[in-house]
């Protein structure tokens, strides 16, 4: 009878589902020992507890995938942090970087954050609106504090025209 359910809905009954595999016993002590770390980082940044727990939900398992290949890295709790950083900055920045084209901007500042790099982006809105220093956007993205210094350069570069025509003074003529 489940061949002829199989057959005609292309569904696999529940019953020959394989169970999931096993966590590896080193990742559940690793996930145990750092679960309150992550998910701090993240409540700080995304600021409600659901998207905190998702944020470490999905960086764990990312890491999970990634277990086999962390285990041979010399610095695993550094790869598994970058991991949990660029989970939370996606969510952040993915989330900003799409309700942009609905806010109100006279100058077109947000059209034309638009059209910056994806890191240009993203050292912008940790430095201007996020207010934090390039030592902790660095270690948020896992870059060196010159490449963030370089990323907030070419930003600013690529902004300043609507910049000055937004402090550009107004001239009027007098009437006379």
């Amino acid at each position: 009878m489940t061949d002829d359910v199989r057959e005609e809905s292309g569904h696999i009954p529940v019953a020959e589902v394989p169970p999931p595999l096993p966590i590896p016993l080193e990742l559940e002590a690793y996930y145990l020992s750092n679960q309150d770390a992550f998910h701090e980082f993240a409540l700080a940044i995304l600021r409600t507890n659901d998207l905190a727990e998702e944020a470490v939900h999905q960086a764990f398992v990312e890491i999970k995938l990634q277990w086999d290949s962390l285990l041979l890295e010399p610095d695993l709790p550094e790869q598994a942090w970058n991991i949990m950083r660029r989970t939370v900055l996606e969510e952040v920045l993915g989330t900003f970087r799409e309700s942009l084209p609905f806010m109100d901007s006279d100058i077109g500042l947000y059209p034309a954050m638009c059209k910056l790099s994806p890191r240009q982006f993203d050292v912008v809105v940790l430095k201007a609106i996020g207010k934090y220093d390039t030592k902790h956007i660095a270690w948020y993205m896992g870059l060196t504090p010159s490449t963030v210094t370089h990323h907030w350069r070419k930003a600013q570069e690529r902004l300043a025209p609507i910049h000055r025509r937004a402090t550009r003074p107004i001239h009027r003529r007098d009437a006379t």
